[in-house]
């Protein structure tokens, strides 16, 4: 008969070998976690504060390239023209948007549209960064490149223009695209624009003063119809317009932290200024 209390060394050597197992496992599980938590980190924090650095050194150099001193914060930024509580003016008259005065395309037959075609007579090179977005409620100027691809702009801290949409100025949409989140991160806070809210797009030539007009708050990342010359929703036809003018156009991801839908903002040219 086996004695009481006695365990054999296969016993031992099983139980060793089942400790063993579990130690290793959980220290590939404290490694990975690790692992997930400095991805993370570098996500959420170091990429936007690389990114941030960036495009705010790059806003920088342009402003020397072009050798003028940036706008103040608040109205200021609008430029001179503009009225109390940022509503733009031209030369001919108030231009604010859907307001009694003259229009945007109004403003055209004037300054807007000889700027316009300026800034437009020679393209800038793919991933150039070649203006700067400024938008006084978010607090934000931001370097404007061409073309909306992630490592070369995008990801960056910049805005991408969308290919073969209109230039600042010009009579059609200027259309955008910013991070929400991560990589800088500029359009995080666009939920905070309200109608009436100025936009400034200054190049080497002029600064263009964009008013809010209307926001799209979801749509699908394949609505093409937000970016067009006359932008309307293919998805929600209900938002758009169905006018030529002078538009601009702010698309980023929506909700937070994911990429499956799209929001978008719209204002209309509603003043500008040589340099």
């Amino acid at each position: 008969m086996r004695a009481p209390g006695i365990v054999h060394h296969g016993t031992r050597r099983r139980r060793a070998a089942y400790r063993r197992a579990v130690w290793s496992g959980a220290e590939v599980l404290v490694t990975v976690g690790v692992v997930l938590l400095l991805l993370v980190v570098h996500q959420v924090w170091w990429t936007n504060r690389q990114a941030q650095h960036n495009a705010e050194r790059k806003v920088q150099a342009l402003e020397r390239e072009w050798g003028t001193p940036a706008p103040g914060s608040g109205d200021a930024s609008a430029g001179p023209g503009t009225g109390k509580n940022g509503e733009g003016k031209s030369a001919e008259g108030k231009g604010g948007a859907g307001g009694g005065g003259r229009s945007a395309g109004r403003l055209s037959s004037s300054g807007a549209g000889r700027a316009g075609a300026d800034s437009g007579r020679t393209r800038p090179r793919w991933s150039q960064a070649y203006a700067v977005l400024g938008i006084p409620r978010l607090s934000l100027r931001v370097p404007v490149a061409e073309g909306v691809s992630k490592p070369d702009v995008l990801n960056k801290g910049y805005v991408g223009h969308y290919k073969g949409t209109q230039q600042p100025g010009q009579a059609g949409n200027f259309a955008l695209a910013g991070h929400r989140n991560t990589h800088g991160e500029p359009f995080r806070y666009l939920p905070r624009l309200r109608r009436g809210d100025t936009i400034t797009v200054e190049t080497r030539t002029a600064v263009y003063t964009y008013t809010v007009d209307r926001t799209l708050p979801q749509t699908s990342p394949r609505d093409g119809g937000v970016i067009r010359p006359v932008p309307r929703s293919t998805v929600r036809p209900s938002y758009g317009y169905s006018e030529p003018g002078y538009y601009i156009t702010l698309t980023t991801c929506t909700p937070e932290y994911t990429s499956r839908y799209r929001m978008v903002v719209w204002g209309k040219l509603t003043a500008m200024r040589p340099r």
